[in-house]
């Protein structure tokens, strides 16, 4: 009677020790799906992040690769050079248009300005553009002003500009070196100080979104293995406390039934 009520005592009390342990680790399981699925999620938001960035930056490259890097490749004028100004004047009134509505154009002329230059490395006397755009739209004249009703004022810009040029007779030029063209230019419209700076954000994005990708994806291999590491501690150690644990039981059980006979 004495073992059998021990017997039964004994399975009562593991019984509920196997309950209450089974509630708590579904208390964990539970936990830790709760805190799995946020990480999921914020990592999830992070990779679209980075994706993001890097298509951005790819389409940065490539609005960039078709204006101001195609317009700087395409220039001849590479080359630097110092040049005197030799004479510069207004030679012609050329008529332009502008607009004064969604439909409607109206014509103004501006004063067409030339001046000339000697070139110090080689000594030719060429024509001085302000651009790659002024000597598109006109190899004749330096400067061409945004056409404007008010001529007086398109005239009074050309003259402080010519005015300028009188007091300022040694500029930086830019010439072709293969000697092609007749003409050199005071500025170019994209410098290679301006391609780097405007590559320079791009890059910037490419870089950081490539960054936030590596991050999370060394970040779940880190978490990966911790976890394998973890489950190897845990199947190690298992049948160790489970040995121990029975040899522990089976010693209470024989000691009780010695005690009781």
């Amino acid at each position: 009677m004495f073992l059998w009520a021990g017997s039964k005592g004994a399975q009562g009390s593991g019984s509920e020790r196997r309950t209450i342990y089974q509630k708590i680790r579904g208390y964990d399981i539970l936990e830790k799906r709760r805190t799995v699925t946020a990480l999921k999620a914020g990592e999830d938001r992070a990779i679209l992040l980075g994706l993001s960035m890097i298509l951005c930056s790819a389409m940065m490259y490539f609005v960039l690769g078709i204006t101001m890097v195609r317009s700087y490749s395409d220039s001849v004028w590479t080359e630097e050079s110092n040049c005197t100004v030799l004479n510069s004047g207004i030679v012609a009134e050329i008529n332009c248009s502008y607009s004064c509505g969604s439909e409607c154009r109206k014509s103004s002329r501006y004063p067409c300005l030339q001046v000339y230059v000697s070139l110090n490395s080689t000594g030719k006397v060429l024509r001085l553009s302000y651009n790659e755009e002024a000597y598109e739209a006109n190899p004749e004249c330096f400067y061409i002003p945004k056409c404007r009703k008010d001529h007086t004022l398109m005239h009074t810009i050309v003259m402080n500009i010519s005015e300028r040029l009188k007091t300022h007779t040694q500029v930086l030029c830019y010439y072709d070196p293969s000697e092609q063209q007749d003409s050199v230019l005071l500025t170019r419209l994209y410098g290679r100080g301006a391609i780097i700076s405007s590559l320079l954000w791009p890059t910037c994005t490419l870089v950081g979104g490539t960054l936030i990708i590596g991050m999370v994806k060394l970040t779940q291999y880190l978490s990966f293995l911790c976890e394998q590491i973890g489950r190897i501690k845990r199947m190690g150690l298992y049948p160790l406390t489970r040995a121990s644990h029975i040899k522990v039981c089976t010693g209470k059980f024989n000691g009780g039934i010695q005690d009781g006979v």
